[in-house]
């Protein structure tokens, strides 16, 4: 169970109800319980705060009985909570963990806080910290029990509200936070630290003079009060804010986007300042320099030291892995990690069809950094994507690494040099001096316990350093060596093993030849079997796991961990196997020689098709998120066994990926795999049909074609002599993609159809996603009873499976559906519970429509702040992820709020903001439903003739789709209009003829969406009379065609 006493008491069971604790003294029994929660609590303690100085006649028994009674109510509430309360042999203990009760989690998120530095990190989990106090600590209760703990809750939670404040500072929130402090500052005048951060939120905020008379007013109450003057951190902020100090000026929001480099950075500091001053300045830097120099930890440091300077996020892409050839490849995989969804392949209202326009429009506003590494995998192709960024997104800085120029107008470059390398001095303490050398030993001492730099070590560290040219990678590598070879040793063999890097040396290294110096001799050190798995694990891209190593190169486990031992091999947190990206280069060169390549490739697709086999089957089943997050690790392998795969196999590759495609909205990547797998000669009849099934259903998704009925038929044509459960899948996908067009009737017979089909084969999956659409069919014709009958039955076989993404989509229609019948508690639990798959699955914009749809229940329960708080959370997570049709879902409930609010102009113009996208794409429904929206905004102005014309294209719309609800809102808003230029007789019948409509499918209007027609109903009855009007409604419910 959980306890909340910040705010007045309260008790949750674990399903999140509460649990009504009657009777006043049992209630103060448990608040005396939880002021210390987990510790016993003295009779004689609790004694006194049941009664104070007037206990009753046999105390102890009393006592006994409220325990008693306290322990049921808990029992009763959750089986097996009694037990929650135990005694001791002088009191009583509520036996709970400390995050089991409010404050608990309380205090944990200030420890959170305070050991985190990021401060949008930091101002979330203290906002989360303060939303636990719903009032007072022990709101209710002013016994001796409690005042000890209500003074220290409330202490802590103003120095959380002051410790937030101050991140918020630093997030550049401060017009914002200057507003919601003011109250605080009100409440609490004479707290220093909060008068600071209120002062520096006016001032930046642009408002100097407020907070010049803010800290008089401060001043002259702590003299008038206590006799003091401020505190000399005050007095000194006052004399900045006075002389308009720089270093108070506003401090731009951070958002970091950044991987957690090991180790420390060593011998970079003049390298990461001259990179910091190169972006202060410049959009464009380069980092350039030999492999192995340490291009991207320097960029790394750069971007992390740099991140404050950016209000919209560091973004670091990772190049090395796959070969994209052309400029839109590269922005698709820069879109994915920025989180854009791919949603359409044309944007009919800007006119942006491709993937370098789409992510120059997504970054045209950002004032973001963006780190793109290892370019010299892709030069030109980044080359020409950097160019279009920079034109199209004045405020965006680029910190690029390569091993060459990109070689565009704006270019800055800066050389990345090896390290600086030691002096002649023999010395220890001479030899620290050398950033070459500091390294070395610290990744030697790591590697090899016990390991020192001392007078006997120096001369052979020094002569190591010297010869692999303080290239950080190569002495890196070699520390990993110190531990079996010791120094003396070591040198030795660099000096037999690397005449070349000698060589090269003196002229200057060259990287290849120094990296392949290194890992000659690296290589050298192996076994055969350990050559033999590291060669053969260079022919997995982008890193694998330990099944995948052994199944395609027959790596042994003990291989594996030497390699991981010494460097060659990497190991990361999430148990893949990465090669270096220069060892993985010279491992596939060892790989061609040996003569191998063909069987590894062979068995690389073999294996990475059966993986995506699996993987596609998980996704509609329990445990969909691994398997989700399972396609994303191995992106770049699945791309590189297409690449590499016959017919046969291709095709099955991308057929177990296009679901997951779909899911994700990555439909250029999909287009592309499933066209280049059916280029290939091979494969099955039924395979390639499949194939072109996914490609057919995708491209009428994404808005590709001009006739997505004419692309369904043809599709679907190819089925006439295949398996019925093979056309009642294609069936079913090509109906879903674009249920909500086209012909309605057409619709419903082919879902019909393939869900007969999906019973008679006992395919429950199929058989729940085809109910759910029909349950969207039946919404469409407003049969309601056949939507709730529908969506629940393919909610129940949907959860049977543990399919998240199928309860999405079951848990919609049937949340609708109570919204639509008024039940709003209902759809609200529904909602919630939608969202929390969405976030589980990492469905950005899925998690966009949620917190869009509890905004509208929200506006329709009456709570407008709250409404207008979800909808701005579902357009932002909406545009970062530039999911165009739940930014216009998230818009449209903003401008909803704004009329509910009486702001006009606002409403109008988020209204209007997505009508042109809507024309473009076919949304008849929305239209009809924003005609009708605005319509009513118009008659709110008293403007009769705009709202008349209004209400007409809304009520043709609606009439198109066939939706009765959408027709009887067109006929309310129309009353409306009439009513407000006199007719209003008409007016009447209109709102008849509405709610018998209305009535008809099932769908009364719900008391929170009255407000429009209660309005226009009474302006009529006002003119009518109440008599008249009844007569003219009834009339009006009576009418065929209003």
């Amino acid at each position: 169970m959980r306890f909340g006493v910040l705010g007045p008491l309260a008790v949750w069971t674990d399903g999140g109800d509460g649990v009504r604790v009657p009777e006043t003294k049992v209630r103060t029994l448990l608040a005396a319980l939880l002021a210390d929660p987990g510790r016993p609590v003295a009779v004689d303690r609790l004694l006194d705060a049941l009664w104070g100085d007037r206990p009753p006649h046999n105390a102890k028994g009393t006592l006994q009985a409220r325990v008693s009674q306290l322990r049921r109510v808990l029992d009763d509430a959750e089986p097996g909570a009694r037990g929650l309360i135990a005694a001791r042999p002088n009191g009583y203990v509520l036996g709970v963990a400390p995050e089991a009760v409010d404050a608990g989690r309380f205090a944990a998120l200030l420890v959170q806080a305070r050991e985190i530095a990021d401060p949008a990190a930091k101002a979330r989990l203290l906002g989360d910290a303060l939303a636990l106090w719903r009032g007072p600590a022990f709101d209710g209760f002013d016994g001796e029990f409690a005042r000890a703990a209500i003074t220290e809750l409330e202490e802590r939670r103003l120095a959380a509200l002051e410790e937030r404040a101050e991140a918020r500072l630093e997030l550049g929130e401060h017009a914002a936070l200057a507003a919601e402090l003011a109250a605080h500052v009100a409440e609490h005048p004479l707290r220093e630290r909060l008068r600071a951060a209120h002062l520096r939120a006016l001032y930046r905020a642009g408002r100097q003079g407020e907070a010049l008379a803010g800290y008089h007013d401060l001043r002259e109450r702590l003299a008038d009060e206590l006799g003091v003057d401020p505190g000399p951190g005050l007095v000194a902020l006052y004399q900045s804010i006075l002389e308009q100090d720089p270093a108070e000026a506003e401090r731009p929001r951070v958002v970091s986007r950044l991987p957690v480099p090991l180790g420390e950075l060593i011998g970079r500091e003049e390298a990461v300042g001259r990179a910091r001053a190169l972006l202060a300045t410049e959009r464009l830097v380069t980092l350039t320099g030999p492999g192995g120099v340490g291009k991207t930890r320097l960029a790394l440091e750069t971007a992390t030291r740099t991140a404050g300077d950016y209000s919209d996020g560091v973004w670091v892409v990772e190049l090395a892995t796959g070969r994209p050839a052309t400029a839109a490849e590269v922005a698709e995989h820069v879109a994915r990690v920025l989180g854009l969804r791919d949603e359409r392949l044309h944007d009919e209202t800007t006119g942006t069809s491709g993937p370098v326009e789409r992510l120059a429009e997504a970054l045209r506003a950002r004032r973001a950094l963006l780190v793109l590494d290892n370019c010299e995998h892709v030069i030109e192709p980044v080359a020409e994507l950097v160019s279009v960024l920079l034109r199209d997104a004045p405020a965006l800085r680029i910190l690029a690494t390569a091993q060459e120029p990109l070689g565009i107008p704006g270019e800055r470059l800066q050389i990345v040099p090896p390290l600086d390398l030691p002096g002649h001095a023999p010395t220890p303490e001479a030899l620290l001096e050398s950033s070459a050398v500091r390294l070395f030993v610290a990744r030697a001492s790591a590697a090899a316990p016990g390991f020192a730099l001392d007078a006997a070590s120096a001369p052979w560290v020094a002569s190591i350093c010297r010869r692999l040219d303080g290239i950080p990678l190569a002495l890196e590598l070699a520390a990993t060596r110190v531990r079996a070879l010791g120094v003396r040793e070591l040198a030795a063999r660099l000096d037999d093993r690397f005449r070349v890097l000698a060589g090269g040396r003196r002229a200057g290294p060259a990287r290849q030849q120094t990296l392949r110096a290194m890992i000659d001799w690296s290589w050298g050190l192996l076994t055969g079997p350990e050559q033999v798995v590291l060669r053969r694990l260079a022919v997995h891209a982008g890193g694998c796991t330990l099944e995948a190593a052994e199944r395609v190169g027959g790596a042994g486990v003990d291989e594996l961990a030497r390699l991981v031992d010494r460097s060659l091999v990497v190991r990361g947190e999430d148990d893949r196997y990465r090669l270096l990206e220069s060892v993985a280069a010279y491992s596939l060169e060892r790989l061609k020689e040996s003569g191998e390549e063909d069987e590894l490739r062979r068995r690389h697709v073999q294996y990475y098709t059966e993986l995506a086999e699996r993987a596609g089957e998980g996704l509609r089943k329990a445990g969909q998120g691994e398997w989700f997050a399972r396609f994303d690790q191995e992106s770049a392998n699945l791309r590189a066994a297409l690449d590499h795969a016959p017919g046969d196999l291709a095709v099955r590759l991308v057929n177990a990926q296009s679901w997951f495609w779909y899911l994700q909205g990555r439909f250029g990547e999909a287009l592309r795999a499933l066209e280049t797998a059916l280029a290939k000669p091979g494969a099955s009849s039924s395979a390639r049909l499949e194939a072109e099934t996914w490609l057919t259903g995708i491209t009428m998704a994404s808005g590709g074609g001009t006739d997505s009925e004419e692309l369904r038929q043809a599709a679907l044509k190819a089925y006439d002599d295949e398996d019925d459960l093979a056309r009642a899948r294609a069936e079913w996908f090509l109906t879903h993609v674009s249920w909500a067009y086209g012909d309605l009737d057409a619709t419903e017979a082919r879902i019909n159809n393939a869900l007969a089909v999906f019973r008679a084969r006992d395919d429950r999956w199929g058989t729940a996603a085809a109910l759910a659409i029909r349950a969207k069919v039946a919404m469409g014709r407003g049969d309601l009873d056949a939507m709730r009958r529908d969506g629940a039955e393919s909610l129940a076989i949907f959860t049977g499976l543990g399919d998240a993404w199928g309860r999405l989509e079951a848990g919609d229609v049937l949340s609708r559906r109570a919204e639509i019948g008024g039940d709003y508690a209902e759809a609200a639990r529904l909602r919630r519970a939608e969202l929390r798959d969405a976030e589980d699955l990492g469905m950005g914009p899925e998690v966009a429509f949620r917190l869009a749809g509890l905004g509208r229940l929200a506006l329709l329960t009456g709570d407008l702040d709250q409404a207008r708080d979800l909808h701005e959370r579902a357009l932002s997570r909406a545009t970062r992820h530039a999911a165009r049709s739940a930014e216009e879902f998230a818009e449209v409930g903003l401008g909803l709020v704004a009329r509910r609010r009486g702001e006009l102009d606002t409403a109008e113009t988020h209204l209007r903001a997505r009508l042109g996208w809507l024309r473009g794409i076919g949304g008849t429904a929305g239209i009809a439903f924003l005609h009708a929206e605005l319509g009513f905004v118009a008659e709110q102005r008293g403007d009769a003739a705009a709202a008349l014309a209004l209400h007409t294209k809304s009520l043709a719309a609606a009439r198109t789709i066939g939706d009765p609800r959408a027709i009887a809102l067109a006929l309310e808003g129309l009353a409306g209009a009439r009513s407000l230029a006199g007719e209003h007789a008409p007016a009447a019948r209109l709102l008849g003829a509405a709610a018998a409509l209305r009535d008809s499918a099932g769908a009364p209007l719900p008391p929170g969406e009255r407000g429009d027609v209660d309005r226009v109903t009474g302006r009529i009855q006002a003119a009518l009379g109440v008599s008249t009007f009844t007569t003219e409604y009834e009339r009006g419910r009576k009418e065929t065609d209003p």
